[in-house]
């Protein structure tokens, strides 16, 4: 297989800090080299304690922000609803950007006060920095923060490279705006999304997925992948045992085949290298 030929992907651990076999599983992974990012819920009360196993992979992979307004902690916050409410809220403009602004501000300052560092990265759980006033609000914050930095964190589009249903329910959810207001002001975005699927299914049913992703991936640019491993599933997790399949997929011989059937390789999506 030529230089040319080969297709590059940044496969991206969601969830980190969400709970200890997640955050677990995703440095595992990181340290056998199948992961080149992970995004972080500062939220969690997980977070100030599970951040020092990941700094002992941070050569390895990119780490970012996952905002959140959908998840248990954003609920206990007091800013936090299930998506459904979530959507429609912002379907209908009933958020406030100010406050939104806000709570942005305030889990980039959680990400940032143990990780000693910038985001590499910016996305959101179930999507939600895409929604009608959050990526508008969004982009507020990432020009008052990180406007002038030297390397400005990439952000996750959620376009997908496969048709369907789960491609026009994600799409509807605003990705095109956030890409299109990232082209205007010359942000770095790394799309299309996959990854998406029911979290159903035997181990074997998600290699049949990732396999479909790995033949789907764009040629002429890098595209994400999106993943939520875990080394076992926890009982309040409604999708521990989906996690618990994804990462004995990802650790396991078959998934680097299916890499180099497939023509892939691993890479960040800043640019930095993925160190052995």
């Amino acid at each position: 297989m030529t230089q040319h030929q080969i297709k590059e992907v940044v496969l991206c651990a969601d969830d980190y800090a969400l709970n200890a076999p997640v955050s677990q599983g995703i440095v595992a992974l990181a340290v056998l080299g199948r992961l080149s990012a992970t995004s972080v819920m500062s939220l969690s009360p997980r977070w100030a304690e599970d951040v020092v196993a990941l700094r002992d992979v941070r050569e390895r992979l990119d780490v970012g922000v996952h905002l959140d307004w959908t998840s248990s902690f954003a609920v206990d916050a007091g800013h936090g609803s299930g998506l459904g409410t979530v959507m429609a809220r912002a379907a209908l403009r009933l958020y406030s950007p100010k406050l939104i602004e806000d709570e942005i501000e305030r889990q980039l300052d959680a990400f940032e006060v143990h990780w000693q560092a910038e985001p590499d990265h910016i996305d959101g759980h179930q999507h939600v920095q895409q929604f009608a006033v959050f990526r508008h609000a969004l982009a507020e914050v990432l020009m008052r923060r990180y406007g002038n930095s030297a390397k400005r964190p990439w952000l996750r589009v959620s376009q997908v490279a496969q048709p369907g249903l789960k491609a026009k329910v994600i799409s509807a959810m605003g990705a095109h705006g956030l890409q299109q207001w990232a082209t205007q002001q010359n942000w770095p975005t790394v799309g299309p999304l996959l990854g998406a699927y029911g979290f159903d299914g035997s181990m074997d049913d998600y290699a049949r997925h990732m396999q479909s992703w790995l033949v789907n991936l764009p040629q002429d640019k890098p595209a994400v992948i999106m993943c939520h491993p875990a080394v076992s599933a926890q009982a309040d997790d409604a999708i521990g045992n989906a996690r618990k399949r994804e990462f004995a997929y990802l650790a396991g011989h078959d998934f680097v085949q299916h890499m180099f059937d497939a023509g892939v390789r691993l890479v960040r999506g800043s640019g930095k290298s993925i160190e052995a």
